[in-house]
């Protein structure tokens, strides 16, 4: 019940808000400009100096072997012995390098356990390269690891745990060696890309920028990009171009689209989505079986048992739904206040959205998660 008022509460404010105008958007803020992007690095590597929760090296092979060639090139030979630490374990490690980083600056690294480690609290880790998709090294990572969980357990067997203990952050634990060149400033055309295509999005984008900059720098160039020209007698480069331009307010146009969560029983409308002129009922129909059983005693003095009877009581109750007309062409407000007339709940809402659509009558595409 909680649930339901939450949810009905949220869509409520949402047909309120569709009474208003629709507040612009920069466009820094629905689209990403070309070139200027993070990428991703990974590495393997080892983090030391762990109580006891470290990779167990019997089932961990991988730790072993990175263990002994990292104690050889340090001029210590562990190859052939039996090594039986668990202060040691094998993780990955993976980082996003920010467009323009220059060399020397830091990045935050997240460490995950790849083994059988229990815990990373208090670990280490030892300096490991990250490389990108071409396999080159960017950026090396090394540090105290922070981990928001924990783990304990007792010779009982019993254990508690909060969080996960076997991932953490190294904050500003990777320096970055390698940088990635992109001349921006002399580039004579670049596309922003729409972070959701759209025909009317794009078109009112270009037609803002040129109308901002004064000439037909820009034109859609399908409903995901809009290409930008820099003129020859524009006074300053690409980048000046694009802080002109990034700040300007545009009225993003949304599809007709409802999103259904049938797990959570979330529903979310675009204030676009219409219907035409149905009529809506719902009804629910209840039964309920109880068991009370009763105790059969024998007459005094019998041979009689005592024995359990049992006793069902059957009930079957009909809910009281009606017919509630929706009138066709109606704003998200009226469709909303013509479902919750009907006192629906939000998983008997999904269904008759699925059964509008259905029957054709509703204007939208349904997405179902």
């Amino acid at each position: 019940m909680t649930f339901m008022k939450s949810l009905l509460a949220a869509v409520a404010v949402t047909a309120m808000m569709t009474g208003q105008v629709a507040a612009a958007s920069r466009i820094k803020d629905i689209a990403d400009f070309e070139g200027v992007r993070e990428n991703q690095l990974i590495g393997y590597g080892l983090v030391v100096g762990l109580q006891g929760t470290g990779d167990s090296l019997r089932n961990a092979p991988f730790t072993r072997q990175s263990l002994t060639a990292m104690l050889e090139r340090l001029g210590v030979t562990t190859r052939d012995l039996n090594l039986n630490t668990k202060n040691v374990a094998a993780v990955m490690v993976t980082a996003n390098l920010p467009a323009f980083s220059n060399q020397g600056a830091r990045i935050d690294v997240t460490v995950s356990a790849l083994g059988d480690s229990k815990s990373l609290a208090g670990g280490q880790l030892l300096v490991t390269p990250l490389v990108g998709a071409d396999q080159q090294v960017y950026a090396v990572a090394q540090g105290a690891i922070a981990i928001g969980g924990f783990s304990a357990s007792g010779s009982s067997g019993s254990s508690v745990t909060q969080g996960v203990p076997t991932a953490g952050r190294i904050a500003s634990g990777g320096l970055i060696e390698r940088e990635l060149h992109f001349d921006l400033a002399n580039q004579r055309e670049l596309r922003l890309a729409l972070r959701n295509p759209d025909f009317t999005t794009a078109r009112r984008m270009a037609d803002a920028i040129n109308a901002a900059i004064g000439s037909q720098v820009a034109r859609p160039a399908n409903p995901g990009s809009v290409a930008v020209t820099r003129p020859e007698s524009f006074q300053g480069d690409m980048v000046e171009l694009l802080t002109r331009i990034e700040n300007l307010p545009i009225d993003p146009d949304l599809p007709a689209k409802i999103v259904i969560d049938e797990t959570s029983g979330i529903v979310v409308m675009g204030e676009n989505v219409r219907v035409s002129t149905v009529a809506i009922a719902q009804g629910a129909l209840t039964i309920s079986v109880s068991e009370q059983p009763q105790v059969s005693q024998p007459a005094p003095l019998s041979e009689g048992q005592t024995v359990v009877v049992p006793n069902s009581s059957v009930s079957v109750e009909q809910g009281q739904g009606g017919l509630a007309m929706v009138r066709g062409g109606v704003p998200l407000k009226d469709l909303v206040d013509g479902l919750n007339a009907l006192g629906v709940s939000p998983r008997d809402m999904i269904s008759i959205l699925q059964a509008l659509k259905s029957a054709g009558a509703i204007q939208a595409e349904i997405e179902v998660m």
